[in-house]
C-alpha cells in the first residue's frame, strides 16, 4: 500500500499506471456488486414463489402422497436458496442481527453420551498455569437404526490469572452449523430417502417409533443443506470422471411436479460413468428440466474422449466438437447356439 509521501518519488508514467490499476480494481468490484445484487434478488424471487405456494392455498387436486413428496421437495429448496443468500449477504455488515428462534430442548429419556474437547496444553504463553473456570455444551442429535442418542459436546474454559487469558478447545466441525443433527442422522435421512426410497413424510413415523418424531419441513431442510454441502465432493468427482479416456452416457425421463402446474412434466437424468473394467468406478447423475443435448455439452465441457451412448440426436453436436463416438452395442443371447448377437441400435430401440 502506498502512502502520499511515496506518490512524490513516482513519474507520470507510473502514476498513469497506478491510476489504471486502481481504475480496474474499482471495475471489478463494481461488477462482483452488481452480480451479487442480480443473483439475491433472483434468489430472493424463486424463494417468495416457493413459499406462497407452500403456505398460499392451492387449486390442484394431488394426491396427499404427491402433495408430501412435492413440499419436502420445496423444503430442501428453500433451505439450499436461504443458504446460498446467506453466503451472498454476509459481506454486508450493516445489516442488524436477526434474533433466531429458540430451539426445544432434546427428550430428556434419550441416551447421553459425553465428548469432551480441552485444550492440548493448560500452559499460559506467559508460563502461568491456567485455571479452569467453567465450559459450554452442545447436544447434538444421533442415530443409528432403530436407536436416537445425543452427543454432548463439552468445551471447558480455562483461564489464566495473571494475563487474563481465555483458552478454550474449537467448536467441532458439523455439517449444518449450529444445527442438532450429527454427520450420522443426516446420512440416515439421505440414505432413507435417495437409496432405500423413503419419502420424508414416510420417515418421520419411523423417527417417532424411536423416541423422536421429526417434522418432514426440517428433514426436508436438512437434505437441501447437505445438498449444497455436497456439492464441492460431487463437482470433484465430476472431474475425475472427465479424466477418462472413455465414458458411457444415457439419460433417462422422470415425472417431475412443479409448483403452480396442474401436470407432471417430464424431466430427464442423466448418467455419465466409465467402463466397467476402468480403475475408477463412480457415476455422476446430472438432473435437467429437459432432453437438450446443450446439457451434455455443458457437463462434458472441453472433454475430448470417447463417448458410448446411443442414436440420439443431442449428442451429434458434440461429435463435431472432438468427441469421438462409439455406438451403443446391445448383447441379445441365442439359446440356440448359446452365442450372443451383438445389435447396434437407435434411440428408439430398433436393430
Amino acid at each position: 500500500m502506498l502512502s502520499p509521501a511515496d506518490l512524490n518519488d513516482l513519474n507520470p508514467e507510473q502514476l498513469r499506471a497506478l491510476a489504471a490499476t486502481l481504475m480496474a480494481q474499482v471495475s471489478d468490484k463494481d461488477r462482483e456488486l452488481v452480480y451479487r445484487q442480480t443473483r439475491i434478488d433472483q434468489l430472493t424471487h424463486e424463494i417468495s414463489v416457493l413459499k406462497r405456494y407452500q403456505f398460499g392455498r392451492r387449486s390442484e387436486q394431488l394426491d396427499p402422497a404427491q402433495a408430501s413428496l412435492l413440499e419436502e421437495t420445496i423444503d430442501g429448496d428453500i433451505a439450499a436458496i436461504e443458504l446460498e443468500l446467506e453466503a451472498l449477504q454476509s459481506p454486508a455488515k450493516g445489516d442488524a442481527p436477526r434474533n433466531p428462534p429458540k430451539r426445544m430442548p432434546l427428550p430428556a429419556q434419550l441416551p447421553r453420551i459425553d465428548i469432551r474437547h480441552e485444550p492440548e496444553n493448560t500452559t499460559c504463553r506467559c508460563g502461568c498455569q491456567l485455571r479452569r473456570i467453567g465450559e459450554d455444551i452442545s447436544e447434538k442429535l444421533d442415530y443409528v437404526p432403530g436407536v436416537f442418542s445425543v452427543e454432548r459436546h463439552i468445551r471447558g474454559k480455562w483461564v489464566c490469572s495473571k494475563c487474563e487469558t481465555l483458552i478454550q478447545a474449537p467448536v467441532p466441525a458439523q455439517i449444518i452449523d449450529k444445527g442438532i443433527p450429527t454427520a450420522g442422522l443426516l446420512a440416515q435421512v439421505l440414505v432413507g430417502k435417495f437409496a432405500d426410497h423413503l419419502p420424508l413424510y414416510r420417515q418421520t413415523p419411523i423417527f417417532g417409533r424411536a423416541g423422536l418424531a421429526i417434522a418432514a419441513s426440517t428433514l426436508g431442510a436438512w437434505v437441501g443443506v447437505c445438498g449444497v454441502r455436497l456439492q464441492p465432493l460431487i463437482d470433484a468427482l465430476r472431474q475425475e470422471i472427465l479424466e477418462q479416456d472413455v465414458l458411457h452416457a444415457d439419460e433417462t425421463p422422470v415425472p417431475m411436479l412443479s409448483p403452480g402446474k396442474k401436470k407432471t412434466h417430464q424431466a430427464y437424468l442423466w448418467a455419465y460413468a466409465p467402463p466397467r473394467f476402468a480403475d475408477l468406478q463412480a457415476v455422476v447423475y446430472d438432473f435437467t428440466e429437459s432432453r437438450a443435448g446443450e446439457h451434455a455439452r455443458t457437463f462434458l465441457g472441453d472433454w475430448h474422449g470417447s463417448l458410448i451412448c446411443d442414436d440420439y440426436s443431442g449428442y451429434k453436436k458434440g461429435f463435431q466438437q472432438g468427441i469421438t463416438e462409439i455406438g451403443c452395442m446391445v448383447g441379445i443371447p441365442d439359446h440356440r447356439d448359446r452365442s450372443f448377437r451383438l445389435n447396434v441400435t437407435d434411440d428408439s430401440g430398433a436393430s
